[in-house]
């Protein structure tokens, strides 16, 4: 996953234009210091009040994201160029993930009962740790904020919320409305601030732990710095899932349903299915139709709800960085079938980059090790399940993965195989509040969403009791 700098401050440009639409001020180090003492004062509050209280606020700002997903989708399409239709989605998927912590908050923070003990009772009990701090990406604004905040509140930790640089307004927008749903002062900040007021932050004795989904590159000095001061944290960066058709009973048909899988958020997501890997009596009517399909779009309004439109990137870097990546690819001899190149939307102006599709790449072509991060199908052949396993293996990363096939078990099989975070069969990707999200190698390491989320940046501390003492 791209990320961008904080060398410009923070900064809402219209990705479908290319207009400048406002800017805001870096933070200062006092706003950063006084940020600090306000999670820290809160901490002392909010990690006091029973689940059910916290649990009741969290409730809340599920309530007022499914009210005014259309408000806060408008504002995401015109900072990062979603579409208007995932934006909505996007936030009601958010309100999901608060409410299932919202919901599930006294089973998931239960006492947790330990067996065969000699005493008279012990247990593990899941208790907040402090002021944490998280770092967010432009991509999904409001449901990977969902993601890391949710558990998080409901725990009894508080939030310093670093966003992206492109997504400031929507960063303003969720700390109004989580202070509106009734969070105390300081249990979530919002904070604009610079690189070296991350490293401030991460070092400072009170922030207990990090958060960070981005670049690999971002997530190791993050990683570092967070080490060297023992704090913990978890990682969600890149990846470059395998997408395995085994068999179908319709070619063409499969690769209509893997392009409308690449085409979300613009193949701007981290478990997009950026390697298509593909049986050979299935890949030339595969590649056929995907180059047809892609040939037929034309960049457009992300507001749009025509199938056959696509919308912008999320900044000139990102789409100069996909078109150099993709022309990479060619020179060290891939075959680009189609798109791949910086075009002008409907206004003659824009971060747009045409849908490509891209077969032929060997292992010594960059584009095999890298992730193209936007609208590029890249096409594998293989003749056998074994090939197609030991293809979807040979990479850094290892966030998810999915294999079809009309034979189940042998799907299972070789789902099974994956070495992923998340391996799914016969479909794309499980989605869900309840299911834990995050990878392995170079993704990343801990999960967020699901029973897992608590425990990452819980104390889970055993208690223990003998009786009574007898003298």
């Amino acid at each position: 996953m791209t990320t961008t700098s904080a060398s410009q401050g923070y900064r809402t440009i219209n990705p479908a234009t290319g207009e400048l639409l406002k800017s805001f001020d870096n933070a200062t180090d006092q706003q950063i210091a006084d940020a600090l003492d306000a999670s820290q004062a809160a901490y002392e509050q909010w990690s006091q009040k029973s689940v059910a209280e916290r649990a009741a606020v969290v409730k809340r700002i599920s309530e007022l994201l499914a009210e005014r997903s259309k408000d806060i989708a408008a504002v995401i399409t015109t900072e990062m160029g979603k579409s208007l239709g995932a934006a909505v989605g996007e936030v009601r998927y958010g309100a999901q993930i608060f409410g299932y912590y919202a919901d599930e908050a006294e089973e998931l923070l239960a006492d947790q009962p330990i067996k065969q003990f000699s005493g008279q009772e012990a247990f593990v009990q899941r208790l907040p740790i402090g002021p944490l701090l998280g770092i967010m990406p432009w991509n999904f604004p409001v449901y990977q904020v969902a993601r890391f905040v949710a558990p998080n509140l409901v725990l009894g930790n508080t939030i310093l919320l670093k966003h992206a640089e492109i997504n400031p307004q929507v960063a303003q927008l969720l700390e109004e409305l989580f202070t509106e749903a009734g969070l105390p002062e300081g249990v979530y900040q919002n904070v604009f601030a610079t690189h070296d007021q991350i490293s401030t932050i991460i070092a400072d004795p009170r922030v207990q732990g990090v958060s960070l989904t981005g670049s690999e590159r971002a997530g190791a000095a993050v990683a570092e710095q967070a080490g060297r001061n023992l704090k913990k944290v978890v990682l969600e960066l890149g990846g470059s899932d395998p997408y395995i058709v085994l068999s179908a009973p319709d070619a063409r048909a499969a690769a209509r349903d893997a392009l409308a899988t690449r085409m979300g958020n613009w193949g701007q997501a981290c478990n997009s299915n950026k390697r298509m890997i593909v049986m050979e009596d299935l890949y030339d009517d595969f590649v056929d139709e995907l180059v047809q399909r892609s040939s037929a779009m034309k960049p457009g309004d992300p507001t749009s709800r025509d199938a056959d439109v696509y919308g912008p990137l999320s900044s000139e870097s990102a789409a100069d960085g996909l078109a150099e990546q993709i022309a990479a690819a060619k020179e060290a001899g891939a075959t680009v079938h189609v798109g791949g190149e910086r075009v002008s939307g409907p206004e003659g102006e824009g971060f747009y980059v045409s849908p490509a599709v891209i077969t032929d790449v060997d292992q010594e072509n960059p584009a095999y090790t890298q992730e193209l991060f936007g609208m590029a199908s890249v096409v594998y052949k293989v003749s056998s399940a074994e090939e197609a396993v030991a293809l979807a293996n040979d990479s850094q990363y290892g966030l998810g993965g999915a294999v079809f096939s009309t034979d189940l078990d042998e799907a299972k099989r070789v789902a099974n195989q994956l070495e992923v975070g998340m391996a799914n069969v016969n479909l794309a990707s499980a989605a869900g509040a309840n299911l834990p999200f995050g990878g392995v190698k170079r993704s990343g390491f801990g999960r967020e969403l699901g029973p897992m989320a608590v425990d990452e940046f819980a104390n889970k501390r055993l208690y223990a009791v003998q009786g009574p003492l007898e003298g």
